[in-house]
């Protein structure tokens, strides 16, 4: 939406009012899956963002892998984000699932995970069954999408049934970032990746890309 204020509506300087106003007018409720705090420039959007929302009687629903107090931990200038945990925490209730006895992630089983993830050589005849039959068979071919005034290029996709496919490294390995991601989601309802390979440390690039890309999905 900043993009979209500066670029497309004109907005000339501080362009965080308008992007509060625009939120608000899509509705009141707002969710955020995976909340993160990487840098000092997002820590200081998301103080002027969070406390124009809720001074608008918005309500936020997060979820993140820490709590409050620990976002942004041991960040440059985090002095200047303080206050706004401090508001987080007033404003909202904090539940933690350290708290629970059941892991939620366990409880659908390794049965539901069949046909999502497919793993070693063996299972590449069971990917490509399920590709084909998600686009029924039909012919596809390479395509791009536009976003923030640049081209994403798909690899593979069916447009009449809303599936893509990628290999890991086309889409992970190239300069991309949620903006790309974004796009991909809102015109594929699946999206096919292929040749993951196991990551480390070394990785650790690639391996934000990835989660970010798992995010926007």
């Amino acid at each position: 939406m900043m993009h979209e204020a500066k670029m497309v509506e004109g907005i000339k300087g501080d362009v965080l009012p308008r992007v509060i106003e625009r939120t608000i007018q899509h509705g009141l409720l707002i969710c955020f899956d995976e909340f993160q705090v990487t840098d000092v420039a997002d820590a200081l959007i998301l103080r002027r963002l969070f406390t124009g929302l809720l001074e608008q009687g918005a309500v936020v629903v997060a979820t993140s892998n820490r709590p409050p107090s620990d976002l942004y931990l041991n960040g440059i200038q985090r002095d200047l984000f303080v206050p706004f945990i401090g508001l987080l925490e007033e404003k909202h209730n904090v539940l933690s699932m350290w708290d629970s006895e059941t892991d939620y992630r366990l409880v659908q089983g390794e049965n539901k995970a069949r046909g999502v993830y497919f793993i070693g050589n063996e299972s590449k005849a069971e990917f490509d069954d399920a590709f084909f039959t998600l686009t029924k068979h039909s012919s596809t071919s390479s395509t791009s999408l536009s976003t923030q005034g640049r081209n994403v290029e798909i690899p593979q996709a069916s447009l009449e049934y809303g599936v893509a496919r990628f290999s890991f490294d086309d889409l992970c390995r190239k300069a991309r970032g949620a903006a790309d991601y974004l796009v991909i989601g809102d015109h594929f309802h699946t999206v096919f990746v292929e040749n993951v390979p196991t990551l480390t440390l070394n990785d650790i690039n690639i391996v934000r890309r990835f989660i970010v890309f798992v995010d926007s999905m």
